[in-house]
């Protein structure tokens, strides 16, 4: 028997739902200093990584918080040389526009109504090719590379901007990592998946 895709959609709504609802409660349950070191294992698997090593550029996201605190990667991208990228949504008449701005230093990051820090209008905007690595947050992931984030759907729309040629790598508390996660025709997977445990190339 056939299935009705309408129903199939719903379902995974549904279970995408309970998902980060449990991921929200186990992450809020997470103490700041054990969220802290995680954070800092997670950051020195990453600098870690060839990927990493060989970028000439990179894309970070400004942590929300109880996220994986990936701001010693910016300190060290720019230490080495590399070109830092920030995550925007400029709004449109049919919504939002979505990208990656230059950012030279933090400080330049503002609040725009969208409850997270992003580059405003007016600086450099990436093309695909000037991003060699994009790291990307998540409230849950599997070892397919299908994320799990809050819903909106930005990196479903803006990584395949930039990826390929660029390399997405998501950050995620070893417990976040599931076996499975319900995926739609639109999902985008990652290729790197990076843990305070480990590090996995998704699919293997």
């Amino acid at each position: 028997m056939e299935l009705d895709p309408d129903l199939v959609a719903q379902v995974a709504e549904r279970a995408k739902r309970a998902i980060r609802a449990r991921m929200r409660a186990l992450r809020q349950a997470l103490p700041p200093a054990a969220r802290s070191a995680r954070s800092e294992r997670i950051c020195k698997q990453l600098l870690d990584s060839a990927e990493y090593r060989s970028a000439r550029s990179v894309a970070l996201f400004a942590p929300q918080a109880l996220e994986v605190d990936v701001t010693g990667i910016d300190v060290d991208a720019r230490a080495s040389g590399k070109a830092v990228y920030y995550p925007f949504m400029d709004p449109s008449r049919t919504g939002f526009t979505t990208g990656f701005r230059r950012v030279e230093a933090l400080s330049q990051l503002e609040e725009r109504g969208r409850k997270f820090l992003e580059p405003p209008a007016g600086l450099p905007q990436a093309g695909r090719g000037d991003i060699d690595l994009v790291v990307v947050p998540a409230l849950a992931v599997a070892a397919s590379g299908h994320r799990l984030g809050y819903g909106s759907g930005y990196y479903d729309a803006t990584l395949p901007d930039v990826c390929p040629p660029g390399v997405a790598l998501v950050v995620a508390f070893d417990f976040q990592l599931l076996a499975e996660l319900p995926a739609s025709a639109h999902d985008v997977a990652v290729q790197i998946i990076v843990t305070d445990q480990r590090v996995l190339r998704a699919g293997g």
